[in-house]
């Protein structure tokens, strides 16, 4: 009896666990070129934060809550989050897809369809060698430009946020 009891219970938690993963919309990841890439960078019409990562990239998965709570708490202020996946190609879109619903994306996720970055590295800062996390904040109202190619602290993303709004 004690048998019967505990299969059920598993077969309940298996079934609450899958009706609940099920509940997370998966958004419909959109495929950037290169030339998608530049338009977003020279047209944002809005206090933008473009942060660059992928899926194998750990420091990049425990900036995402940070970047989300941040963003929100300045949606007032006109910000705008978009997350550009720099994954492999053979990543889009399940992988993707799966991983931004397991780790709660809820801002726009774009995958960047070039593997070369030596080409889309410079449409983004001239400097950047490539590596992961990397951010740009742009505001074009306050000639607002800053990029980092490193992890940040959500007192670093707020000070850096605050400086894009604000700069005069």
């Amino acid at each position: 009896m004690g048998h019967i009891i505990m299969k059920w219970t598993i077969h309940s938690i298996i079934f609450l666990f899958l009706f609940i993963f099920s509940r997370a919309e998966a958004q419909d990841i959109q495929k950037w070129t290169l030339t998608d890439l530049k338009s977003a960078v020279k047209n944002a019409d809005k206090p933008t934060v473009i942060n660059f990562w992928a899926t194998f990239c750990l420091p990049c998965l425990d900036e995402v809550p940070y970047f989300q709570q941040l963003v929100k708490k300045y949606e007032s202020a006109g910000v705008k989050l978009i997350f550009v996946s720099v994954d492999p190609s053979e990543n889009f879109p399940k992988k993707i897809q799966t991983f931004t619903v397991q780790h709660n994306f809820r801002y726009p996720v774009k995958f960047l369809d070039e593997t070369d970055a030596k080409k889309y590295c410079p449409v983004v800062n001239k400097n950047w060698s490539g590596a992961l996390p990397a951010t740009l904040f742009i505001n074009h109202k306050t000639s607002y430009y800053h990029f980092f190619e490193e992890q940040l602290t959500a007192v670093q993303l707020e000070k850096e946020i605050k400086l894009m709004i604000h700069k005069q």
